[in-house]
């Protein structure tokens, strides 16, 4: 349900914006304010998890959740979008804690953190491909909301029923930005900044993207079309996702990885950029899923390896709340950017490509010193 939280924005795009009138710098704005929330929420999270455990946070993840699908499905102007992106922000963030901090411990006896991200989050990538089948293909894309706020309710149950693992973050406020002088910690911050931001471009914008060049060849229900792409961007993450999971030792050579794939998204984005059919752009939405798949889970996963478990919540906590506030900043500049087309701003993406793989290469190079003074 995270995954459906974080595309939930770019499923009903055009309907939305075709509903409410919206230009794309208004549009823009409503992706902007959820990750600008979860940015916020991010920061405080993992220390109210410490305290009260998995548990409330997963219960609190779904009610919160489930409520903001149905006020979305029920907006009749902007202001209430904004309203859901801030409560999205909160339910999507508690959710996220409760899921990104027990896999890389639990999984392969915690001894491959960036293999075991890879898989958990593989799942992420299934939420990215149903939630836009979901929300397109029923009636209305309101029923497709309510929809997938049932589903978050039919979750809530499992989680009261459900028995947690102790929580043990270890993650504290002031903690986590002394680890930012981390030269490690640091570069995987501003890899964070750059990645988060492309992803959730890709999210919130391949509908809008594609419907624009489906309804510029003449196509039929070109709505429906662009959600279809946007899902296939979702499953190129996930099976991407599962394939890495399944390397052995991938955290020995995982920034090598990045700079590899980071190369790769490089040229699919010249080509989401430069396209000039939708079957140009199908491709390069599949190739770039396949592209970001393991970039996330292993930025993670390497940065992890390099200190001991019980800084990985204030790790964790202060990268990604790095990470959510460089992708409203991106979601921002497309909509500015956007002008007399979409298709236009993608340029933005393909040089935030550029400066991921700068970072790639830094990443490497970058070693854990002692933490003398940093409370664990």
């Amino acid at each position: 349900m995270l995954a459906c939280s974080f595309v939930v924005f770019g499923a009903c795009s055009v309907g939305l914006s075709k509903k409410l009138g919206l230009t794309d710098v208004q549009w823009a704005l409503i992706p902007a304010v959820f990750l600008y929330s979860a940015c916020l929420v991010q920061l405080f999270i993992g220390a109210i998890t410490d305290k009260v455990g998995h548990k409330p946070i997963s219960i609190l993840g779904f009610i919160v959740t489930a409520f903001s699908m149905f006020f979305i499905a029920f907006a009749t102007n902007v202001n209430m979008l904004y309203i859901s992106a801030v409560l999205l922000g909160i339910g999507a963030m508690s959710l996220n804690t409760v899921g990104n901090t027990i896999i890389p411990q639990v999984l392969f006896e915690g001894k491959d953190p960036a293999r075991a991200s890879n898989f958990g989050n593989g799942f992420f990538g299934l939420g990215l491909f149903v939630a836009p089948l979901i929300i397109n293909y029923m009636p209305s894309y309101q029923a497709g909301l309510a929809i997938l706020g049932a589903l978050n309710v039919a979750f809530l149950v499992v989680a009261l029923l459900a028995e947690f693992p102790p929580a043990a973050l270890g993650y504290k406020f002031s903690t986590a930005f002394k680890l930012l002088a981390q030269a490690p910690v640091l570069i995987a911050a501003i890899a964070l900044m750059a990645y988060v931001g492309l992803e959730n471009s890709m999210s919130n914008w391949t509908a809008k993207l594609m419907n624009e060049l489906y309804t510029n060849a003449g196509a039929v229900d070109a709505a429906k079309s662009s959600a279809t792409i946007l899902s296939l961007f979702g499953l190129s993450l996930m099976v991407g996702r599962f394939i890495a999971s399944g390397v052995k030792n991938l955290t020995s050579f995982g920034t090598k990885l990045i700079i590899v794939v980071s190369a790769i998204s490089v040229l699919t984005l010249l080509g989401l950029y430069m396209a000039s059919s939708p079957v140009l752009a199908v491709i390069a939405v599949i190739l770039t899923g396949f592209a970001f798949a393991p970039v996330f889970p292993t930025i993670i996963g390497v940065t992890f390896s390099k200190y001991e478990p019980q800084y990985y919540g204030s790790i964790f906590g202060i990268i990604f709340a790095v990470g959510l506030f460089g992708g409203g900043v991106l979601q921002n500049l497309i909509g500015s950017m956007a002008g007399e087309s979409v298709q236009s701003a993608f340029i933005i993406l393909a040089v935030t490509a550029v400066i991921l793989l700068i970072i790639g290469l830094l990443m490497g190079k970058a070693k854990a010193q002692p933490l003398n003074g940093v409370e664990s």
